[in-house]
């Protein structure tokens, strides 16, 4: 049977699944949970969240359930024409299936239609195979944060120029 794999926008019937699946990430990968996504307490409302300018969250389906979220926000503190990459998380069973690269690859086409150049991200040695995608995908490290995200747990930070 081959999975069938649907990517579309977060609706507001989306929040409480997003956040249990993006809170069962962390305990799985034994991530710190102050002051990450865990305990923001915007992790309970991201259609909320996501419903400003120039900030999209998408959502992949899995056979119909949800598998997992990534996004464009425009971060207070960031550069011109700076995003970030954020909430980009996928259930275990919905991993090594190429739903993060789609996922990822979505939000490059948004930010580019959103007129940004650049995508900024955050993230932590307990996530090591997400950042080693992230540089398959041609992030590459920056030696300190950029922007407010107010989560100060993360202590890997990258950066990516979108293509014209």
């Amino acid at each position: 049977m081959t999975d069938n794999i649907e990517i579309r926008k977060v609706q507001p019937t989306d929040n409480q699944i997003l956040a249990s699946l993006i809170r069962k990430v962390f305990e799985e990968h034994d991530a710190p949970t102050q002051n990450t996504v865990y305990s923001d307490p915007t992790t309970d409302h991201l259609f909320e969240l996501f419903n400003v300018p120039n900030a999209v969250l998408w959502v992949a389906l899995l056979n119909n359930n949800i598998a997992g979220c990534a996004g464009i926000y425009p971060t207070e503190g960031l550069p011109s024409a700076h995003a970030e990459l954020v909430k980009i998380y996928l259930s275990a069973q919905s991993r090594g299936k190429g739903i993060g690269k789609a996922l990822i690859k979505q939000c490059f086409v948004s930010a580019k239609n959103f007129g940004y150049t650049h995508l900024y991200l955050e993230s932590m040695p307990e996530f090591a195979t997400a950042v080693n995608m992230y540089k398959k995908l041609g992030f590459t490290n920056l030696p300190a944060a950029m922007g407010n995200s107010g989560h100060t747990a993360c202590d890997i930070w990258m950066i990516k120029k979108l293509s014209s």
